[in-house]
């Protein structure tokens, strides 16, 4: 392989990954789309929901790595030279990034827009008056 290109990482990947390559593309578009809508609609990042999303990547970055484990049928002890740590390392990356974003726009998805601190107080003032 002296050649690396799109089509040679797509097929590696095919390969790696099998049936469950094309859903996961869509599942991380999906959250892209509905991550940058949420960040739109709050016109920036809700730090609350934020450290939730953070903790729950690290709990996908964890789920990443043992499926990665599962579906290659391998161990920890297989793990050869710091190529294979540093893709376990970034399959851990990669789960993390992806399940925190996920979390973040589902979160922002249930919750609703946060209401603003003046519409909050104009309120108050509209009833008290």
């Amino acid at each position: 392989m002296k050649e690396l290109d799109i089509a040679t990482l797509l097929a590696v990947f095919q390969e790696m990954l099998g049936w469950t390559l094309w859903p996961l593309v869509a599942l991380s578009a999906a959250a892209t789309v509905a991550f940058l809508f949420v960040l739109w609609r709050d016109r920036g990042v809700v730090a609350r929901r934020l450290v939730w999303a953070e903790a729950i990547g690290l709990a996908g970055g964890m789920a990443a790595v043992l499926v990665m484990q599962a579906v290659t049928h391998s161990r920890f002890a297989d793990l050869g030279g710091p190529v294979d740590w540093l893709l376990v390392v970034g399959i851990f990356a990669a789960g993390l990034i992806g399940s925190a974003v996920g979390a973040y726009a589902l979160l922002g998805l249930l919750a609703g827009a946060p209401q603003r601190q003046a519409e909050a107080g104009a309120r108050a003032r509209a009833v008290r008056a």
